[in-house]
């Protein structure tokens, strides 16, 4: 025979709030740990958890008396919880109610003037027409970027930096060759054709 399954969380929850219900008085929790194994055959370990969730989802209420910790639950609340709830929910589905007719009023306005018509047709043709004229001039303005006196300047000063900085390296390695021809006594074409120094090596112009 195959083992037999346990009680699933929601069928525990559901066992120990028939228990509250039915008893409708007041319990420490050593009292539902050993009631409840024996009346809702919920084991004793896990009653501490099952009285906690309801606590929290506010099925069953608490309070600390002295030293003590009671716990109950009567059927009266539950009605007024479910009460409350179906008043919540009729609460929003009048608001979504009286959304949906402010959206359907919203809607017939808008379609004021934007009836289909001849003339509404040929405006709307029209503005295609415009925006495929722009889209085309656009284009065309494009091929011409690069002659943009503001383009140019930008090219202008790139080239300038190129320069500047392709000098200051020039001045680094004529440096660095007069550096080693007085050090080491080497002939500037001995050094030019270790370090592949092209003949015509100066500065750009």
């Amino acid at each position: 025979m195959s083992k037999k399954k346990g009680l699933s969380l929601e069928e525990k929850r559901s066992r120990m709030t028939e228990f509250f219900y039915e008893k409708k008085d007041f319990f420490q929790l050593k009292d539902l740990e050993k009631l409840c194994p024996k009346e809702k055959g919920i084991t004793s370990m896990s009653v501490k958890e099952v009285v906690q969730s309801l606590v929290d989802d506010g099925i069953v209420d608490t309070d600390k008396i002295g030293t003590s910790i009671y716990f109950w639950a009567f059927p009266s609340k539950s009605s007024q919880n479910r009460k409350r709830k179906l008043d919540e929910l009729d609460g929003k589905l009048k608001a979504l109610a009286a959304k949906k007719e402010q959206l359907l009023v919203a809607l017939e306005k808008a379609k004021i003037g934007k009836e289909d018509s001849d003339e509404r047709v040929e405006v709307i043709e029209e503005l295609n027409k415009r925006k495929a004229e722009k889209a085309a001039l656009n284009a065309e303005i494009e091929k011409y970027k690069d002659s943009d006196p503001s383009v140019l300047e930008k090219y202008k000063q790139e080239a300038e930096q190129a320069k500047e900085a392709a000098n200051r390296w020039t001045d680094n390695i004529f440096s660095t060759k007069s550096w080693i021809k007085n050090k080491f006594s080497f002939e500037e074409s001995v050094l030019d054709k270790q370090f592949g120094i092209p003949a015509d090596f100066d500065y750009v112009e």
